[in-house]
């Protein structure tokens, strides 16, 4: 049996954006927290907060804001102390975070592939037939295996995007099969394999954030940490940093355990997906320099088009 820990005071306030996936996660850290410390159900209280992402689905993210849109309101509540921590899908969270917020935990990462809606393979997909994504990954990473198909802006959250699919408004959609698993959808889509289509750095893994002072509320959310993915996942976040990309920049990168060392690869593509640079690196687990200089190494070896989406960090390198 599980030692309790002391039940604070009050609730925990655990902040979340509102939509079906992310309350679905919030509620996976949740139970996690109350069956680990011995706790009732009742000890963590789910506050859902309207994020920009989430209020305007017309436009890309690059062109709005970017990954701050998913954070910011859940920042200024964790800063005003109108929550205690908050939950993310750490593929949405900036590299760059407040200096007051600390990413305190990890839940065991979920299935990092990809998944087609609408077709078994990209290769039965017709002649120029139209994909929607928003990712300027997964638009390059199609690109470059079908040139002939055309992109178009897929925004909304899952059911939305599976309803445009099935309404045949575009004849084939990509979606992280982790969300689909989370939402009891798990037969629904064709897994793309990863040497097919990389993931997005810290696709899959669901991460915990909380004031950066609060050692208490820190110590209480490490005992239900992975490990595993918190390593895996902070090392594709220091490769994505070096990158310095915006959200218009095309990266795919993964991370994996191996013995005490993490290999990681990565790529970084052109908009078009007709340029490609890929490496990879075996580094200790924790050595996060190491990481950094496998994207400085990819900035290195690619081609003036490639590093044209990375100037920043280009020029920091420089």
């Amino acid at each position: 049996m599980v030692a309790a820990s002391p039940t604070p005071t009050l609730p925990l306030r655990l902040g979340t954006r509102g939509s079906p996936l992310a309350l679905v996660q919030a509620n996976m850290v949740a139970s996690a927290l109350c069956a680990t410390h011995g706790w009732e159900s009742d000890a963590v209280q789910i506050v859902p907060v309207k994020t920009s992402g989430d209020r305007i689905q017309d436009r890309a993210l690059a062109d709005i804001g970017g990954k701050a849109l998913w954070t910011k309101e859940l920042d200024r509540a964790l800063i005003d102390a109108e929550i205690d921590f908050a939950v993310h899908s750490m593929k949405d969270v900036e590299t760059i975070r407040p200096a007051q917020i600390a990413i305190a935990a990890m839940l065991p990462r979920a299935d990092v592939r990809d998944k087609l809606i609408g077709a078994e393979s990209l290769a039965e997909l017709r002649e120029g037939a139209v994909l929607g994504t928003s990712s300027p990954r997964r638009a390059a990473q199609v690109r470059r295996l079908r040139p002939d198909i055309t992109i178009t802006l897929f925004r909304g959250n899952v059911a939305t995007r599976l309803a445009k699919v099935t309404a045949r408004e575009v004849d084939a959609s990509l979606l992280a099969a982790a969300g689909l698993d989370r939402l009891g959808q798990p037969d629904i889509g064709a897994f793309i394999p990863v040497d097919v289509m990389m993931p997005a750095p810290a696709q899959g893994a669901v991460g915990i954030e909380t004031l950066a002072a609060n050692d208490e509320m820190k110590a209480l959310l490490a005992a239900i940490s992975d490990a595993d993915t918190m390593d895996c996942v902070l090392a594709e976040r220091a490769l994505l940093l070096a990158l310095g990309g915006s959200c218009h920049s095309p990266i795919g990168a993964l991370a994996r355990v191996e013995g005490d060392a993490i290999y990681l690869i990565a790529e970084i593509l052109t908009s078009d997906g007709s340029e490609r640079v890929s490496d990879t690196a075996l580094m200790p687990r924790g050595d996060l320099k190491a990481a950094e200089a496998l994207g400085r190494s990819l900035l290195e070896q690619a081609t003036p088009a490639i590093r044209a989406l990375f100037e920043g960090a280009v020029e920091a390198s420089a």
